[in-house]
């Protein structure tokens, strides 16, 4: 292969050098495009076929059904390693000794404190707010109680920020939840871990001592796993673009929390679970709606199954399916919408019509299933997906920062009206 790409627009030919990626991924640089053809550039609704940088972070292969974090298999951390761990390999680039570990989880635990100020914005919140907008102004309301910059060639100051940030992180998640369950307000425990804690501030109730179940405490570790990172999604490029500003920490946080809110992101889970209500209010048929999904005609859509990124299979969704059976038969849940979503899977995994799409349940599908069966209310799906997304953004946004990234400026192409003399308002 040259390694450079030739561009011919009219009788001028340009050539613009080939960026090769250290799996074999192929790019075209063209930031030099638009001085070298006199104002020429690309366009590219939605950036499908744009690389906004370079990243050492995540590697996705959608055809193929690959996910790694900085070079780790998506299967193998799942197994192996807890949410802590893969936290502190996406931010730092290496997994961590078992001192490093205990530093870590030692230094979040000390920033897990939240300005206790920050009640009278929780408090001036109705209940009927959701708790993705709760969680986004929370988390920039931060900035607030934190109003000094990160310094991002300070290491000592770049680290303070992230533990900071991972230490309050989830006390904000269970604040959340338990204002609109109309839940009195609390604090974990230091001698926890951090997915224990997580669990034991969002459903501990105050008259009674909260057990932590293992298998519970297990699905909820691999699910924040398989959601930390996803490479340059939605979210990512918004925590990244803002970052380029130089905007802080928090501030970049709290928009990435606000892309993710959508329903084609991480409310897709939410919508998941929205489909199975009403298909259980229609009587629960649940051949009656593949039928539906697959008439071109009707204008019903099955939520949770396929994916814009994953061609073949969602490896995530293999992990996670296991993770939702153990769950669903140690709870013993007898839930009417939990079963239609049985049903639903059963029906695509044996459909050729799906299997031949390779439209196969997605991880939104089974994680909706066991937040479901958890007890954690359908509103709470997207926050729970930043939860596991936070260490992702961080690693992101401190890769872009110390990489010196300009300022993120698309371009367009302008389409409106042409020059127009003003007209006096007697005039129009």
């Amino acid at each position: 292969m040259e390694d450079i790409a030739k561009l011919q627009i009219g009788e001028n030919s340009y050539e613009f050098p080939l960026v090769k990626g250290t799996e074999n991924e192929v790019a075209i640089d063209v930031k030099t495009l638009r001085g070298a053809t006199n104002g020429v550039i690309t366009i590219d609704p939605g950036y499908k076929n744009t690389g906004a940088c370079l990243s050492a972070i995540t590697f996705l292969d959608g055809e193929k059904g690959i996910l790694r974090y900085r070079g780790y298999s998506i299967e193998e951390l799942a197994e192996k390693a807890d949410f802590l761990e893969v936290a502190y390999l996406l931010i730092f680039g290496e997994l961590p000794t078992k001192e490093q570990l205990e530093q870590f989880h030692a230094d979040i635990k000390d920033k897990a404190i939240v300005d206790d100020d920050v009640r009278k914005i929780i408090d001036a919140f109705p209940k009927s707010a959701h708790p993705m907008g709760i969680l986004s102004s929370l988390t920039s309301a931060l900035t607030a109680f934190n109003p000094s910059s990160v310094n991002v060639d300070s290491e000592e100051d770049m680290y303070r920020a992230i533990v900071k940030i991972m230490g309050k992180f989830p006390v904000l998640v269970a604040w959340a939840m338990r204002k609109i369950q109309g839940m009195p307000l609390n604090y974990g425990s230091n001698s926890l871990g951090y997915v224990e804690n997580v669990m034991t501030m969002m459903f501990a109730k105050p008259n009674e001592d909260y057990v932590i179940n293992p298998i519970v405490k297990n699905a909820l570790d691999k699910l924040l796993i398989l959601h930390a990172d996803h490479e340059q999604n939605c979210s990512t490029s918004t925590v990244r673009i803002v970052g380029s500003s130089h905007a802080g920490l928090f501030a970049s946080l709290s928009a990435g929390i606000s892309a993710l809110w959508g329903p084609l992101h991480g409310g897709a889970n939410q919508a998941v679970l929205e489909m199975l209500e009403a298909i259980k209010q229609d009587g629960g048929d649940t051949k009656k709606y593949m039928a539906k999904a697959k008439d071109k005609n009707d204008p019903f859509r099955l939520m949770g199954f396929g994916h814009r990124v994953y061609k073949n299979f969602d490896p995530r969704a293999k992990i996670i399916k296991e993770v939702a059976d153990q769950v669903l038969n140690d709870l013993g849940v007898e839930d009417p919408i939990l079963e239609i979503a049985k049903g639903l899977e059963q029906e695509a995994l044996s459909d050729p019509y799906f299997v031949d799409r390779k439209l196969y349940p997605n991880v939104d599908f089974y994680s909706g299933i066991i937040y479901r069966a958890m007890g954690i209310p359908v509103e709470m799906f997207t926050v729970m997906f930043a939860l596991g997304r936070l260490p992702g953004w961080i690693a992101q946004w401190r890769e872009m920062r110390l990489g010196k990234e300009p300022i993120g400026r698309p371009r367009q192409i302008y389409t409106g009206e042409n020059h127009r003399e003003f007209k006096n308002i007697s005039q129009r």
